[in-house]
């Protein structure tokens, strides 16, 4: 029974030096993020200081991290570009401190949706954004529901990349209300995240059928539905909602088709300029997200599923 007990003490005492050695970095766009999941870890928290000059540059300043095992918490939604080189610098100022590991967390990974030269002349943006990170020294990536599966083929490092889903559709099935539910991919490209979910709630599911003129952007869905949805509550899942025009379309042919409530669920909500307005002009009861991106819409919290990646890395063994 000693030799339990001592066994015991010497285990928990190692996970205490461990959490110590652990730093989880609150990078400037995901400060309330990245203080959840140090408490959730009991790791320490380092902040950082952040000031926009009148230019637009950042200028990062955090504390000494040599040695520690370091996890940066930093989300890229606009304004996209300085979220992303604020990461980059942090980074930078891990790789200079001598930090024992660098993983960075980028909940919504910007650029994920250039994953290939869709006319001549293009760039592949993250297959760049992949090798910056690498060159500024991060050894892991833990990002959420990343839009395409190929663009995580251009990371040479470790990457974990952790479906959302079931906690929107656990939020759904607790906080939510719903009639006869059926659930709704915007497009045939999202039918899995769809089929995920509706198989949680153990609901039917149906796919629009959508296409986009390459050259000017602009969306168009068929009307004609495979299911009947007269008097049924909505939920249309979506990973990313931007600009709201797909939604909003998605909406009015749902009305058309005599739906009744319908919600909007989505991992990621930039919600960019009057996003939000235009889908609850178009008819969306309720925008539900996760916390990816802060906003009055952030009801689901991602934390929970972060820390038990973290856990899951090497160090924390």
């Amino acid at each position: 029974m000693d030799l339990m007990f001592l066994r015991t003490n010497l285990f928990y005492e190692s996970v205490r030096i461990l959490q110590k050695e652990l730093s989880i970095i609150a990078g400037p766009s995901s400060p309330d993020l990245a203080a959840k999941i140090a408490q959730d870890l009991r790791a320490e928290l380092i902040p950082v200081d952040v000031r926009i000059f009148s230019d637009g540059e950042s200028r990062i300043k955090m504390g000494n991290v040599k040695k520690k095992n370091c996890v940066i918490v930093q989300s890229t939604y606009p304004p996209t570009d300085r979220h992303l080189l604020q990461t980059l610098m942090m980074i930078k100022k891990c790789t200079d401190d001598l930090a024992a590991d660098i993983c960075t967390v980028i909940p919504y990974m910007a650029y994920a949706r250039q994953d290939r030269a869709f006319q001549d002349g293009e760039v592949i943006s993250i297959e760049l954004i992949a090798k910056l990170l690498e060159a500024a020294g991060n050894k892991r990536l833990i990002t959420i529901d990343i839009h395409s599966p190929l663009a995580l083929s251009y990371f040479r490092i470790d990457v974990q990349n952790i479906s959302s889903i079931p906690l929107l559709a656990n939020y759904a099935a607790s906080n939510m209300k719903l009639n006869r539910t059926i659930v709704v991919s915007p497009d045939a490209g999202g039918i899995k995240r769809a089929y995920e979910f509706a198989k949680i709630l153990g609901s039917d599911i149906i796919a629009l059928k959508k296409c986009r003129d390459s050259n000017s952007g602009e969306v168009f869905i068929d009307d004609n539905l495979e299911h009947n949805i007269a008097d049924r509550d909505v939920i249309i899942v979506d990973d990313i909602i931007t600009s709201g025009g797909t939604i909003a379309k998605a909406c009015r042919v749902l009305k058309k088709n005599k739906a009744d409530k319908i919600y909007t669920m989505c991992v990621h909500a930039p919600l960019v300029e009057d996003a939000a307005e235009k889908i609850r002009a178009a008819g969306v009861k309720e925008i539900i997200s996760t916390n990816s991106i802060p906003s009055p819409y952030a009801k689901v919290d991602i934390s929970p599923i972060v820390s038990s990646s973290v856990r899951s890395l090497p160090y924390t063994q």
